[in-house]
């Protein structure tokens, strides 16, 4: 008996007390199914991709389309420049277009990978690049440079808004819920 009158509880079986609670081994917890992801989630991530490649064809296009910038440039000041600040706006124009593509090819490949891996977060951080890829296109639209350019810049933009609409499909977001719910 113990000093409040009770008895101790009864040996188990190798002479442990049965009031302790067992220890599990965490090598014998069940495992998480995975989370598939569904077809239109396959689709945004690659036209994701394909986005990239548009960055990237947008960036080389600035290298090889130095003329059509020039061009741009002489067309939109009517003979204000002088010869060397025509260059300079050129290297400027295409430096500019360089640094974009290439952060824009990091830009899409970010959103790819993430979106793909069902990170709610990444979902609204898309949709906020989308906005911000619709008012550089009307900006763009009204500037003066070359068409073939302003023609990517459309491509890329109808390619994003299919994109938002995907992740936002009744099953992109049951992708997104179980992707961010806690695992057992």
């Amino acid at each position: 008996m113990s000093e409040y009158g009770t008895p101790p509880p009864p040996p188990g079986p190798e002479g442990g007390s049965y009031g302790q609670m067992p220890q599990m081994d965490p090598s014998h917890a069940p495992a998480a199914a995975p989370v598939t992801r569904p077809p239109a989630m396959d689709q945004a991530v690659l036209l994701m991709k394909v986005g990239a490649g548009l960055s990237l064809l947008g960036l080389l296009l600035s290298l090889f389309m130095r003329d059509a910038i020039r061009q741009a440039v002489e067309k939109s000041n009517n003979g204000s420049l002088t010869a060397s600040q025509v260059d300079t706006a050129v290297t400027v124009g295409t430096a500019t277009g360089i640094v974009f593509g290439l952060v824009g090819v990091g830009l899409w490949l970010w959103m790819a990978s993430a979106n793909g891996k069902g990170k709610s977060w990444a979902r609204i951080v898309a949709t906020v690049f989308f906005a911000i890829s619709v008012l550089g296109l009307l900006s763009t639209l009204v500037q003066a440079g070359p068409l073939l350019s302003k023609l990517i810049n459309v491509v890329s933009v109808l390619l994003g808004a299919y994109i938002i609409v995907l992740l936002y499909k009744k099953e992109s977001s049951e992708f997104y819920q179980a992707s961010s719910a806690p695992r057992a």
